[in-house]
């Protein structure tokens, strides 16, 4: 995964073009990288599956 995938799949979840993404684990630590600059990363909720990748959604409200 790119920088630029990584964006291209926050924006997905933005626009709701897609309800969920899935990360491989392999991937994670690029998509995190990305995810903690974006000024609405609390709107962002992942979910760690077995296997090491991480299922991401984004929520309308912020999470805590």
């Amino acid at each position: 995964m790119t920088f630029e995938q990584a964006e291209e799949y926050m924006n997905a979840l933005r626009n709701k073009e897609s309800n969920l993404i899935r990360i491989q684990k392999e991937d994670f630590l690029i998509f995190r990288h990305e995810l903690m600059k974006q000024p609405d990363f609390k709107h962002f909720r992942g979910i760690a599956r077995h296997g090491g990748h991480v299922d991401y959604e984004y929520m309308e409200t912020p999470r805590s």
